[in-house]
């Protein structure tokens, strides 16, 4: 299928609350306006440096979602335009980045990255670390960053009942502190797994393969 098709498929599939981001991490400018032509304004990109060369090439109106494994060392160099970063998974980053955010008088919106899956790879927060940290924007410590949800990985698996076990966990940790504070998104689910991330509460997708094509089209 072209990639106007995938799109067309994938926006189908998900319901008016649901939001999408199209990964677009490993593919050229060329496609990604392609699907921006097409009405997609919010791309996710993994590594700072790729970002930062697609960035001057493409409509300044895109919304653009660092998701991928953020060194602090690099957010001065995303501070500027960035509107989400997705992958919080630690106090320090989350300090930086209120640090480089109040340097350019803006609010960057993050998510916090919790850890849900049994994989040891998965870079994320414990549940009661994000609680903490929650606690601490609450009462002022952060204040240029707006933490606007929760982001998380299922583990990598066939098991589809292990992967609900993980997104029902996040649900349970996101409905806990949208008691304290309201909040807005739940973003969880990737290509493979989505439907059934939206079944467990997810307000929001991570798309990039089943838009774009496997990564190895480039090749």
């Amino acid at each position: 299928m072209s990639i106007q098709e995938n799109y067309s498929n994938i926006k189908d599939q998900l319901p008016g609350h649901v939001h999408l981001v199209a990964v677009s991490k490993t593919h050229p400018v060329e496609v990604i306006k392609e699907v921006y032509d097409l009405g997609q304004r919010v791309f996710g990109e993994n590594k700072v440096q790729e970002l930062l060369e697609k960035y001057p090439l493409l409509p300044k109106d895109i919304q653009w979602h660092l998701i991928g494994h953020l060194q602090t060392n690099k957010v001065k160099y995303i501070a500027e335009f960035i509107d989400t970063i997705q992958s919080v998974d630690s106090p320090k980053l989350l300090s930086e980045i209120n640090k480089e955010a109040g340097k350019h008088n803006r609010k960057i919106k993050v998510l916090l990255q919790v850890k849900i899956a049994e994989e040891e790879t998965k870079f994320g927060l414990e549940a009661e670390e994000v609680k903490d940290l929650f606690q601490k924007f609450k009462n002022g410590e952060f204040p240029n960053v707006e933490i606007t949800g929760l982001m998380g990985m299922a583990t990598f698996t066939d098991d589809e009942n292990q992967v609900r076990k993980e997104f029902l966990n996040l649900k349970r940790i996101f409905d806990e502190l949208n008691q304290l504070k309201s909040l807005q998104t739940l973003s969880m689910g990737m290509s493979d797994d989505f439907p059934i991330a939206i079944e467990c509460g997810a307000n929001s997708v991570r798309v990039g393969s089943a838009i774009f094509g496997r990564r190895d089209y480039l090749k």
